[in-house]
C-alpha cells in the first residue's frame, strides 16, 4: 500500500468523525445554516462549491481517460461534499496499484 493512499485514508477517517459529530451536533442542514446568516460564511460556502464544482469536472474527465465510472462520485460529492472526491482518488489508486500488478 502506498504512502499516497494511506494518507487519503487517514484522512477519509478523520473527516468521517468530525462529518460524524457535527451531523449529531447539528444535523445534515444545520451544517448548511451558519454560511447563510454572515457574508463571511456565504464566501466560505460559494468557495467550497466552486472547489468542489472544479473536482467534479476534472474527476469526470479523468475517469474518462482511465475507465472508471463516474457516477457514483459525482452523486456522492453533491450529496456529501469531499467525500466523493477522496472517495475517487482512493479508487484511483487502487486502480493504478491494480494495473501494475497485473503487468509486471
Amino acid at each position: 500500500m502506498s504512502g499516497r493512499l494511506i494518507v487519503l485514508l487517514v484522512v477519509i477517517a478523520a473527516f468521517g468523525v468530525l462529518t460524524a459529530m457535527a451531523l449529531m451536533d447539528v444535523g445534515y442542514f444545520g451544517i448548511f445554516k451558519p454560511h447563510f446568516q454572515s457574508w463571511g460564511g456565504a464566501q466560505v460556502f460559494a468557495d467550497l462549491a466552486i472547489m468542489c464544482l472544479l473536482f467534479l469536472v476534472w474527476m469526470i474527465g479523468d475517469a474518462r481517460e482511465r475507465g472508471i465510472t463516474v457516477w457514483p462520485f459525482i452523486v456522492l460529492t453533491l450529496a456529501a461534499g469531499s467525500f466523493g472526491p477522496l472517495l475517487y482518488l482512493v479508487t484511483r489508486a487502487l486502480r493504478a496499484g491494480a494495473l501494475r500488478t497485473a503487468s509486471a
